[in-house]
């Protein structure tokens, strides 16, 4: 008898089963989908297609660790598999891996460019490419700063720490000092205590101002570093910041994204409106390359 794992491989049978878990999954049955695109991948563990197929169905159903499983295997049968990095992405960003997601953002971003490019279907997936590579870096920006507060905390602490050690250090001296000239025991007792109060009284200032120079240096560091976004980073299109900026014959500049799915409307030039093809765009890589490095800095910017 053929046990389950030992069914020999039938494309057309996987076939079938393929489409029956589209129906499934366009009905909103995503689990009834993902078990039919499992049973699929049975009769033919060789296709990519199946596990890209089954990984929209893992993704509606949140189990994102198993989304990464079948990404990576589908990756590994095709390795320029543009879907496969899509969804990957998508499930490393849902397990709080912003960096990873962000390289297999990028590499999905890549192939559908190269696919734009050929004549494919990328057309219709760069817009969702590149809002996902656009979060990536926003969530690798927000891991940075939240990293930048976790040092600045523990410097603030590396500091008072220093501070409490010096006032010890002066209130150990006058224990060890013993007390100024004085007429009794009363008189060196007052003394000793008034001086104990002044050290006290000095360290604690000082302690208190490192922590509001601490506090108060953050959020004007942050106001100068947030909410200003210069002209040329802006696409002209959607007013967002660009990702992958392209330019025309007549020097403007757009976001791949936004320019790509204006021309599947109108071949025109949006400001000229002459004609204007896909071919006919280049990549502004001085512009890419500035574009990325403010979105590093200010990966804020993603939202404004």
């Amino acid at each position: 008898m053929v046990s389950w794992n030992e069914v020999p491989a039938d494309p057309a049978k996987a076939l079938e089963y393929k489409d029956k878990g589209n129906k499934c999954f366009q009905s909103g049955d995503y689990e009834g989908a993902e078990v039919l695109y499992s049973k699929a991948i049975h009769h033919d563990p060789s296709n990519p297609l199946l596990y890209t197929n089954r990984c929209m169905a893992l993704l509606k159903l949140s189990l994102y660790t198993r989304v990464v499983a079948d990404a990576q295997h589908a990756i590994s049968l095709l390795p320029d598999n543009m879907k496969a990095y899509f969804q990957l992405a998508q499930a490393q960003v849902a397990l709080q891996d912003p960096h990873s997601a962000l390289i297999s953002a990028k590499k999905a971003h890549t192939y559908c460019v190269e696919e734009i490019h050929k004549g494919g279907k990328g057309a219709s997936s760069i817009g969702p490419i590149t809002d996902l590579v656009l979060r990536c870096k926003r969530e690798v920006w927000e891991d940075k700063e939240r990293e930048r507060e976790r040092e600045r905390v523990g410097l603030l602490g590396d500091v008072i720490d220093a501070l409490e050690k010096q006032r010890r250090n002066e209130l150990e001296r006058l224990e060890v000092e013993g007390v100024l000239e004085g007429e009794g025991e009363a008189d060196r007792d007052t003394d000793r205590d008034k001086r104990v109060k002044e050290v006290e009284e000095k360290w604690e200032k000082k302690i208190e101002s490192t922590r509001l120079v601490f506090e108060s240096a953050e959020p004007e560091e942050r106001a100068k570093r947030r909410r200003k976004v210069p002209d040329w980073v802006v696409d002209d299109i959607t007013f967002s910041v660009m990702l992958d900026p392209v330019v025309t014959n007549t020097g403007q500049s757009y976001d791949r994204a936004s320019i790509t799915q204006h021309l599947s409307r109108s071949h025109t030039d949006p400001l000229t409106r002459e004609p204007l093809r896909l071919e006919d765009l280049r990549p502004n890589l001085a512009l890419r390359a500035a574009c990325e490095e403010f979105l590093e800095e200010n990966g804020w910017a993603v939202d404004w």
